[in-house]
């Protein structure tokens, strides 16, 4: 069941997808701007309810909408149905990838920010923002990644030979096998074997082959 906190007059907490559609529903229908950070797919994955309502919004066809997913969200199986997804909308999205952990937020219009927080027994928890002076911050803050992001074209061809490659570099680095032995299995030189880990390895944001497979596990990618 959502349920609601109202901290004070500009801060609002709700937990579940249907109860901030049906706070900012109207917002998402009518909004001539929409900007999205997510680390993965989960983040503002709306897509059903469950009582079988849908939430996912279409924004009007004239408004500008930016999504900016960290890179590792490339990596998850059901990526190209996503972006599929979201090119299917009425306008045309611009969408941006970067290698950072975001801070997982919607903001519609410059006015309002939801924030997305922890689950709870299947429920996610958001914080429904309006004071103008806190949406400032927050907004600074997603243009800032925004501006040091890069285009989804360009760094999806950037990467295109990992994310065919990522599971099983994935298997191997989880079974232990030595560079020599993988690169063979992958019909690849151990120099190239070795610079796809590394990028797969930025890809995740991790700075180690251990906290690599710890982010993949995190994420249902092994």
């Amino acid at each position: 069941m959502s349920t609601m906190t109202r901290t004070n007059d500009s801060v609002v907490v709700v937990r579940g997808e249907q109860e901030v559609f049906r706070r900012a529903g109207r917002l998402f229908e009518n909004a001539s701007e929409i900007t999205c950070a997510a680390n993965d797919l989960a983040g503002w994955g709306w897509r059903q309810g469950g009582d079988g309502e849908t939430f996912a919004y279409a924004p009007r066809p004239d408004a500008r909408v930016r999504k900016l997913f960290r890179s590792s969200a490339l990596l998850d199986p059901g990526w190209d149905a996503r972006i599929a997804a979201i090119r299917a909308q009425p306008g045309d999205a611009e969408i941006r990838v970067t290698t950072e952990e975001v801070n997982e937020t919607i903001i519609i219009d410059g006015r309002v920010a939801i924030l997305a927080g922890d689950r709870r027994m299947g429920e996610r928890g958001y914080s429904i923002l309006t004071l103008p002076d806190t949406v400032h911050g927050v907004a600074s803050l997603f243009e800032s990644a925004w501006r040091s992001a890069t285009d989804l074209d360009v760094y999806d061809a950037e990467i295109a030979g990992i994310r065919m490659l990522a599971p099983r570099v994935l298997d191997l680095l989880g079974s232990g096998v030595k560079d020599e032995a993988a690169a063979r299995m992958l019909g690849l030189s151990v120099r190239t074997y070795r610079r796809r880990v590394a990028e797969l390895m930025t890809a995740l944001g991790a700075d180690s082959r251990f906290q690599a497979g710890v982010r993949a596990r995190e994420l249902g990618l092994v």
